[in-house]
């Protein structure tokens, strides 16, 4: 009799116990899976890839590895910037390995069409590596965020910058596909309504390896600024072509899409004064240095507004996650679109009903090389964009969640 009640006594006391550090609601599978979609070895492998992968380990580790008590695992592939591969990756992940949120992602066409699988499956996806605005507005989904920075934000910023300093006449070079198509859309409206000219544009594919007869073009149409529609290294490559070719001594070239791995790549004396907008540096103050710096002891390079924004995003998903006490999608994400974003990368940042990540937003200029103090010193502050200016009003919004 004793036995069984010292029994009975000892199953009370660990369902006590039990009850105390396991959450009101459930997990799939008893593991939170993250999975990231990647660039790994083409032109955006520098942006994102390995230094993607690292950012992410980093957010997993610094959160202690699990969440009350289930563990985090994360997976990642090459998309190959194919759109299919990364609908297939996706649709695979979300079946089969029972992922719970895909991150980063990479590139614009590769998002859009993994943000349809997601939509597809109810999961969750987090985008820091695209660039088009279309993820939160006419593509906009209940399951989706979108992080770090988007084409809007670049013209609000780069856009309105260059225009400010007199560049009124502009011709782009634009990456044919949907983030550049987006990204001149974004910054030929801001021109335009600030009183300058578009004189033209030409389209290169993507990973181009000539940009002679683009140049050329941009050459003969005149214009004041060449506004460099694209990213990585078709911007590395445009600007160290440019430079070769003599364009820069009569016209200026606008980086709309320009990353810290770029600048370091190119060397200050070839992007020297260059403009760009950034939601990241890693030497604005000791929270960004001490976070990068961790950063650059396994990357042995700085990270960009991509890698730092995959690490505030998938840190904001597990808060969000312990706090609804499951990775049930729509819990979540109300969690997220509730709670407010407060670490290196944002401050009182918000994500808004249309999917869309809302913090400041920076204007930079490239140093000179006599300007740089130490190693990756390479930007100086021009000014300060506060949200809700760098990224779309609700009220122009074509998003369907958004009310009106």
């Amino acid at each position: 009799m004793k036995s069984r009640m010292l029994v009975a006594l000892l199953a009370a006391v660990t369902a006590v116990a039990q009850a105390q550090t396991q959450p009101a609601g459930k997990f799939s599978d008893n593991v939170i899976k993250i999975g990231l979609l990647l660039d790994m070895a083409s032109l955006y492998a520098d942006i994102t890839g390995e230094g993607s992968v690292t950012a992410a380990r980093m957010a997993i580790e610094d959160f202690g590895g699990k969440v009350h008590g289930v563990p985090i695992e994360l997976i990642y592939a090459d998309h190959q910037n194919k759109a299919d591969i990364a609908a297939a990756k996706a649709r695979e992940w979300y079946d089969t390995l029972q992922v719970d949120m895909i991150g980063d992602v990479a590139a614009s066409a590769t998002a859009l069409a993994a943000l349809e699988v997601a939509k597809q499956k109810n999961r969750i996806i987090m985008f820091s590596g695209p660039g088009t605005n279309r993820l939160t507005n006419e593509n906009c989904t209940p399951v989706s965020v979108h992080y770090a920075y988007d084409t809007y934000a670049l013209a609000a910023g780069t856009g309105r910058g260059v225009l400010k300093n007199g560049g009124d006449t502009w011709f782009f070079l634009t990456a044919d596909y949907a983030f550049g198509q987006s990204l001149e859309k974004d910054v030929s409206d801001v021109v335009r309504a600030g009183g300058g000219k578009i004189l033209g544009s030409v389209r290169h594919p993507l990973n181009a390896q000539d940009f002679s007869s683009f140049l050329l073009q941009a050459q003969n149409s005149k214009a004041k600024i060449i506004g460099l529609a694209n990213a990585g290294g078709d911007t590395i490559n445009s600007i160290k072509a440019a430079n070769e070719f003599g364009i820069t001594k009569t016209q200026s070239l606008a980086g709309l899409l320009v990353f810290i791995n770029d600048v370091h790549s190119l060397t200050l004396a070839t992007a020297q004064g260059m403009l760009l907008t950034e939601a990241f540096y890693w030497d604005m103050n000791d929270e960004t240095r001490k976070w990068a710096r961790r950063f650059f002891e396994k990357m042995k390079k700085m990270p960009n507004m991509v890698q730092a924004g995959l690490y505030s995003s998938i840190t904001h998903y597990l808060q969000a996650v312990q706090a609804a006490g499951t990775d049930d999608t729509a819990a979540v994400m109300a969690q997220m679109k509730k709670m407010p974003i407060n670490d290196f990368f944002a401050k009182n940042g918000r994500i808004r009903e249309d999917g869309r990540m809302v913090k400041e937003m920076y204007l930079f200029e490239v140093k000179k090389p006599s300007e740089s103090k130490y190693p990756w010193d390479y930007y100086k502050l021009k000014a300060t964009i506060p949200g809700d200016e760098a990224f779309l009003p609700l009220a122009k919004s074509s998003c369907p969640l958004v009310k009106k």
